[in-house]
């Protein structure tokens, strides 16, 4: 019972990351928005998966942040004017 209300909030705070990432003005706002939504999903993951007791869960909510990171690195290179090659 606990777990589906802290899935109810996790889910309301999607939302509003969802909302900010299509209204925010600049690209890094929505840059930020993103990564919040995508940190928001990796907790939505890991509760799912102690709900469940099953490590596959787990062991996508550890790749999914791991490429979330990795490209939350390379937009925010691009963004800044750098390539990705320094």
């Amino acid at each position: 019972m606990i777990l589906l209300g802290i899935l109810i909030v996790i889910f309301g705070a999607c939302l509003l990351c969802a909302l900010r990432a299509a209204l925010g003005p600049t690209a890094p706002d929505r840059i930020v928005a993103i990564d919040a939504l995508i940190a928001l999903m990796i907790s939505a993951l890991v509760l799912l998966g102690v709900y469940y007791r099953a490590p596959i869960y787990l062991d996508v909510a550890l790749v999914y942040a791991f490429l979330a990171f990795l490209g939350t690195l390379a937009i925010s290179k691009y963004l800044e004017g750098r390539g990705i090659e320094t």
